[in-house]
């Protein structure tokens, strides 16, 4: 186990200088040396690692509670939940639909679905900070979408469990369906008023002792949850979040941090070990189905919210593909249906669909501005036709001279002093000239800014409402919820 645990971290290290995220690296190294394939074998029996991958699995959604950060979505406005809600709803119908229609019965379908419809959070963090992304004026919307996300997990995972468990009778599973969301109320009500109690029961001064008392809770409860019929997942991402609403927040991430490291490596290490990579020929067409599938969707939602939030045709492209990467959660879903005893071909689909999205996502999402020009402008709120493949952004060095921001004048005056013509006009927002576009013949806006280094202008175009600074190459737009001052 040590010598493949080692290898895979050398191909996840030798992965991140060309900028893959690491999932896809541990599961190939499991696919590749497991009993699967032919050549070396490692591990001969998946089973000798399960309980240290299924620790893993626990680590890995305990941490993703401890994180959540619930005021920030409940405070984020209804926009935010329309948008996550037709990124979530678009893409677990597709893949509802995408199951049934590859003939797999209802409990595969509703498994397919969960692992289309939700991206890795993991992936995406990584790409906005690889791409310097993180203040962009898309990116709240995007961790907003991720955090919402993890939170249709919670209810995702209590849902499924009865189904998984294979509940005979309709009211065997309408009881198992109860007994799920009945878990889910008691551990959310832990959290609304019990967080204390468990402040005090954690509650160490040394690390030592916090770790163990900690990881004691966290394997306690996930083995409660799979006594009363919840997978352990939901478990341990509701005792996170319990946690998460205590003093030791901040010492308890700390400390999870390189233990679900470790562990989820394991994880996917031993989710690879399950593949016969003879069986991902079979699963080649339905897999390159569903990735066509996760692109369309994902495009649509980002365009959608795009439109919803007033962003142009490069932000639409970053939302859409930034969250295009799928990964821990389709894998923990796949490794759930195995161990239910679920199709045979669901372990091999999910495994490559997740390697295909893992390595197309930062491809792709590198490369957005190109897609952006492909969006017309009739599918988003306002006329960004000059600036469709421009970043917008929350950040601007020359914020300080955005000084005036309306006017009366409606003319270039330098082209009608010249008897010239123009397309459209701008307004310099430091001095107040307006001058006419860089797509006029005599581009006066442009030289206007070389002569007297004034950085930022506006549209004066009607339904064109942008900044743009000559200086940082960037359309500026003030963080969502707060407004500009105008003079």
């Amino acid at each position: 186990m040590g010598g493949i645990v080692l290898l895979a971290g050398l191909l996840a290290r030798l992965g991140r200088r060309y900028g893959f995220p690491t999932v896809p690296c541990y599961m190939l190294v499991g696919i590749l040396l497991g009993p699967g394939t032919p050549g070396p074998v490692l591990i001969e029996h998946p089973e000798d690692i399960a309980i240290l991958a299924s620790l893993g699995l626990v680590l890995l959604l305990f941490h993703l509670g401890v994180e959540f950060p619930a005021e920030q979505v409940l405070g984020s406005g209804k926009r935010l939940f329309i948008a996550a809600g037709v990124y979530i709803g678009l893409n677990v119908s597709a893949g509802l639909a995408l199951g049934f229609a590859l003939g797999w019965g209802t409990s595969e379908a509703l498994v397919i679905a969960g692992a289309l419809g939700i991206s890795s959070s993991a992936i995406a963090t990584k790409l906005l900070i690889e791409l310097r992304r993180l203040t962009n004026a898309e990116t709240p919307i995007i961790l907003g979408i991720i955090v919402i996300e993890d939170m249709f997990l919670a209810f995702y995972l209590a849902l499924l469990s009865p189904v998984l468990n294979d509940s005979g009778s309709t009211a065997d599973f309408v009881v198992d369906l109860l007994v799920s969301f009945g878990f889910l109320v008691l551990l959310f009500a832990l959290a609304r008023w019990g967080a204390r109690a468990i402040s005090m029961v954690l509650n160490s001064r040394e690390d030592e002792l916090l770790a163990i008392l900690m990881v004691g809770l966290v394997v306690l409860v996930a083995g409660i949850a799979l006594e009363v019929g919840v997978s352990e997942a939901i478990g341990a991402l509701m005792i996170g979040l319990v946690v998460s609403r205590t003093s030791l927040k901040e010492r308890v991430e700390q400390l999870v941090l390189p233990l679900r490291d470790v562990f989820a490596a394991i994880f996917f290490v031993s989710f690879g070990l399950t593949i016969d990579v003879g069986d991902l020929g079979g699963v080649a067409l339905p897999v390159a189905i569903a990735v066509c599938v996760t692109l369309l969707t994902n495009m649509t939602a980002g365009i959608v919210t795009a439109r919803l939030f007033g962003f142009n045709q490069r932000a639409a492209t970053n939302i859409g593909l930034t969250v295009l990467g799928r990964g821990e959660f389709s894998l923990i879903l796949a490794t759930l249906a195995i161990t239910a005893g679920l199709d045979d071909r669901i372990g091999p689909f999910v495994a490559l669909y997740v390697l295909v999205l893992a390595i197309a996502a930062p491809l792709l999402a590198s490369q957005s501005r190109h897609f952006a020009r492909f969006v017309p402008d009739r599918l988003l709120r306002s006329r960004w036709r000059y600036v469709q493949s421009e970043t917008m952004s929350t950040s601007c060095m020359h914020q300080d001279q955005m000084e005036i921001t309306e006017t009366d004048i409606d003319v270039c005056q330098q082209c009608v002093a010249d008897g010239g013509t123009w397309v459209q006009l701008r307004l310099c927002m430091k001095c107040g000239l307006v001058a006419c576009c860089d797509d006029s013949p005599a581009r006066h806006a442009r030289a206007h800014y070389e002569d007297e280094h004034h950085p930022v202008i506006q549209s004066l175009q009607p339904g064109a409402d942008w900044q743009y600074c000559y200086v940082d190459e960037i359309l500026v737009r003030e963080p969502l919820g707060r407004s500009r001052t105008t003079s």
